[in-house]
């Protein structure tokens, strides 16, 4: 399977201050959209951006300081975009104007709009967001409309399914940019189940974005005595006998992943030094295992040896 294509990386740093503002709406206007952009900072506009090619739509990875971009009306008609942007902010404070309102972003939360309706985006602070270049006619294959009447905002730390699935995305965007050479065609299908799921409520039937949802919330909730696949269920949205069964497509339950990742957690604590003075005991417990014989059992079928043995090794290892 082909790798993401990178399409382009820039950064202002090696243009004189004075151009870099001419400098970053021309790339953007090649690259991604048209707009304009203006900051305060002293320095001028210090930002870099990485595009890549995913294979019917296209992501973008974008840190600066302070600044502010504005794609107005005359610039809509100038330079029309027939796409939907998804842009999670990584790091930082942001606001969004648009002609219905002004949204507020904090690190985490998503925003989802048309890049045919003015908005202004602005940066108080430095900041690195992951934008999400879908062209309209596949957003409209898969979330089911044409446009969206509004931004929509969806907050990257609520507890409901929608910010799950927000985290759920922001993990497998990061797995892009960090790196490029994964294969993205199944990665695509992710994404684009992601934000169906996102902005309908609803997945394809394959669950992949449940799927990716349930991890997220595992993975934050892993240190907790009352994590099991009903709570996760519930915090998903699905049944539990639905959600097995998007489990089931990686050949595994619900119970069984939880139980794998605190396990590997467990492991990891066997062998960090910051842990050696904690007793085999207490990280069983600190993961959940109800007794250190169980624990001990579990843990030797799943990495060939018992924790009394990894930790040794990790004794008398050279340092």
């Amino acid at each position: 399977m082909p790798a993401a294509t990178v399409l382009s990386s820039v950064s202002t740093t090696a243009v004189d201050a004075a151009d870099r503002l001419a400098f970053w709406e021309h790339y953007n206007a090649e690259a991604l959209v048209g707009l304009t952009c203006s900051t305060y900072a002293a320095e001028g506009l210090v930002a870099r951006q990485l595009n890549l090619d995913l294979g019917g739509f296209r992501l973008a990875d974008i840190a600066g300081n302070p600044h502010v971009i504005e794609r107005a009306p005359a610039l809509v008609r100038a330079r029309p975009k027939d796409a939907t942007f998804v842009t999670l902010l990584l790091e930082g404070e942001a606001f969004f104007y648009h002609d219905g309102g002004c949204l507020t972003l904090g690190a985490g939360d998503v925003v989802v709009y048309e890049t045919d309706r003015p908005y202004l985006f602005g940066f108080g602070s430095s900041m690195r967001q992951l934008l999400v270049d879908v062209p309209r006619a596949l957003f409209a294959e898969r979330c089911g409309a044409p446009a969206l009447d509004r931004p929509l905002k969806v907050a990257g730390d609520g507890p409901g399914p929608a910010s799950l699935t927000a985290r759920a995305l922001r993990e497998r965007l990061l797995e892009l940019v960090d790196d490029p050479a994964v294969p993205p065609d199944a990665v695509r299908e992710q994404l684009l189940d992601l934000l169906q799921t996102m902005t309908t409520g609803r997945g394809t039937s394959s669950s992949t974005s449940r799927l990716l949802a349930a991890k997220a919330y595992i993975a934050e909730h892993l240190a907790e005595p009352g994590l099991c696949g009903d709570s996760v269920a519930r915090a998903v949205g699905v049944t539990p006998r639905h959600l097995n069964r998007a489990f089931a497509t990686e050949g595994t339950t619900v119970a069984q992943y939880v139980q794998g990742r605190r396990l590997d957690r467990a492991r990891a604590d066997l062998t960090a030094a910051v842990m050696a003075d904690y007793r085999i005991a207490d990280i069983a417990c600190r993961w959940g295992f109800s007794s250190q014989a169980h624990f001990t059992r579990l843990f030797r079928a799943r990495f060939g040896r018992t924790p009394s043995e990894v930790r040794r090794e990790l004794s008398v290892a050279p340092r």
